[in-house]
């Protein structure tokens, strides 16, 4: 049997991508986090706010306790001001402190037209459907289509690399030289890369993980030569350390082959107003 040929995780019977968290796999140790989320968030922002959705290791179930992020995309009525980002980044920091059952926050604030929008379809649009979860209000997933894993979902969420690869550029050479200060950009660019070479073979393997080390397994099922990369990627997306070489490898090697490889493969993601 081809690998192109093996039924894959995260399709529903009739080969949709599944979402793929719930609040009934939020683990006990986060319950408390959750609850205290949900009825701040209202206290927060109040009308302003259409729905809120976790999304991430908690949702998933994977969370581990003093060292998963509380990850969460609000959807306002209105496109999101400054000061809506500030009272976010607050909630967020307030939570950080008073949980120890998490360890960082992250807040995406979009309105409700963008992630409904034509444009975000394949791309934010999909975010929310398939890999958020409700937490409050109407769940927008009503709204948007069901999506398979085809080369379409692939461009439109990560065909843009070669675009951002001049700002990771920027960030590394302006970050301060310590491998303290290098540590959250390997971790971060870690997961981007392994989750883009993941998207890039994801039509042909047919399925949906967000398990980094699944992703970097897959790939490699398809490019053997750079399997070892993003398996080390992988490995460093959730223990980072801030080695300076392994981000001149990033932007200076498998950023620059995975964008070209992306573009040849699926094309390049629909610019953005």
């Amino acid at each position: 049997m081809t690998l192109d040929a093996v039924r894959r995780p995260g399709l529903d019977a009739r080969g949709f991508l599944a979402r793929e968290g719930s609040l009934a796999r939020v683990p006990p140790a986060f319950g408390p986090v959750v609850t205290a989320t949900r009825e701040r968030l209202t206290d927060v922002f109040g009308q302003r706010l259409h729905s809120a959705y976790l999304y991430g290791s908690i949702p998933r179930g994977t969370a581990r306790v003093g060292r998963s992020d509380l990850d969460l995309l609000l959807a306002l009525h209105q496109e999101p001001t400054g000061a809506d980002r500030d009272a976010a980044r607050a909630l967020g920091a307030a939570l950080d402190e008073e949980f120890r059952q998490i360890d960082g926050h992250g807040s995406l604030l979009f309105s409700r037209a963008r992630l409904l929008s034509d444009v975000e379809r394949y791309d934010l649009g999909w975010f929310v459907a398939c890999l958020c979860t409700p937490l409050l209000g109407e769940d927008l997933a009503a709204y948007l289509p069901r999506y398979r894993p085809d080369s379409l979902l692939a461009r439109e969420t990560n065909g843009d690399l070669a675009r951002l690869l001049p700002h990771w550029r920027r960030r590394i050479a302006e970050a301060d030289d310590t491998e303290e200060a290098r540590q959250p950009l390997v971790r971060f660019m870690s997961r981007h890369l392994v989750r883009t070479g993941f998207t890039l073979v994801m039509p042909r393997w047919h399925g949906w993980t967000s398990d980094l080390h699944e992703m970097a397994e897959a790939f490699a099922g398809f490019y053997p030569g750079r399997g070892e990369q993003l398996r080390a990627a992988a490995v460093l997306g959730r223990e980072p350390a801030g080695d300076a070489a392994v981000l001149a490898a990033y932007v200076g090697d498998l950023g620059p082959w995975l964008a070209g490889e992306y573009a040849r493969v699926h094309g390049v993601k629909a610019p953005r107003p």
